[in-house]
């Protein structure tokens, strides 16, 4: 009986240690830094996250309630070609800039409607593509052979 009682106990030990979840990982923040774009005799510099894998690339805006005006997020891939996003869960409506890799604006998708699954693209190839607030396009004179600059943010 003795031996069913240490049992039982070194048991419920084991148990109660096992049932202790471990903490879940953070994600880490993303990197940051500053996009500029010049064009039109107008210069415009928008501080950014950097998407830079796939799963940041795939979470990208979702779920943000808000975004200054001059905040956004710059989508970096490896290969250039036509990329194509859509507005799952992401709850603010952007314009989304595509750059080519002479850091050179392609085209733009303005004022993309939030919460759809609707692909938006535009037909040129592109290696990097900015996403802001919508109607930014527009209010900034941003559209096909913008220049584009991508800084570090060291602060």
């Amino acid at each position: 009986m003795r031996r069913i009682a240490v049992l039982v106990a070194l048991t419920m030990c084991a148990c109660t240690h096992n049932n202790n979840p471990k903490p879940e990982a953070k994600e880490p923040a993303l990197e940051k830094g500053i996009v500029v774009l010049e064009g039109g005799g107008k210069t415009v510099r928008v501080e950014v996250e950097l998407a830079r894998t796939p799963a940041q690339r795939e979470k990208g805006l979702m779920f943000r309630k808000k975004l200054t005006p001059y905040q956004g997020m710059l989508f970096l891939f490896d290969t250039e070609e036509v990329q194509s996003f859509w507005m799952k869960n992401t709850y603010i409506p952007l314009d989304m800039i595509f750059i080519d890799e002479t850091m050179t604006v392609v085209g733009v998708v303005e004022n993309a409607a939030p919460l759809t699954l609707t692909s938006r693209r535009v037909e040129a190839p592109s290696r990097y593509v900015l996403e802001v607030r919508g109607g930014f396009a527009a209010a900034h004179g941003i559209g096909p052979g913008t220049k584009v600059k991508l800084e570090r943010d060291d602060q």
